[in-house]
């Protein structure tokens, strides 16, 4: 499923229009990024977790030239599923 087959779903099972839907699911998402951007962990129960790794920076290789390069620090989104979407998908 992706983005607009989410909205189209929310408006069908809800009765709302399109744009009212498009409003709910973009301000859903808006919540988590910005709780995320702020360092927050967002918890929705029975579904899952969302919090920001942090990463240091490395020296890698470039596979193709063999050169090395610094690898800068970055963050990156980590999900994981909570208690009751596990033993849902495992019935």
């Amino acid at each position: 499923m992706n983005k607009s087959e989410l909205i189209k779903t929310v408006a069908e099972e809800n009765d709302i229009s399109m744009d009212e839907a498009v409003t709910v699911v973009n301000t859903f998402f808006d919540c988590i990024r910005e709780e995320l951007l702020q360092g927050n962990r967002v918890e929705i129960r029975g579904f899952g977790s969302f919090k920001i790794k942090e990463y240091e920076g490395y020296k890698g290789r470039n596979p193709k030239s063999g050169e090395q390069v610094e690898v800068k620090p970055k963050k990156l989104p980590f999900f994981r599923p909570g208690k009751e979407l596990k033993e849902f998908l495992n019935k």
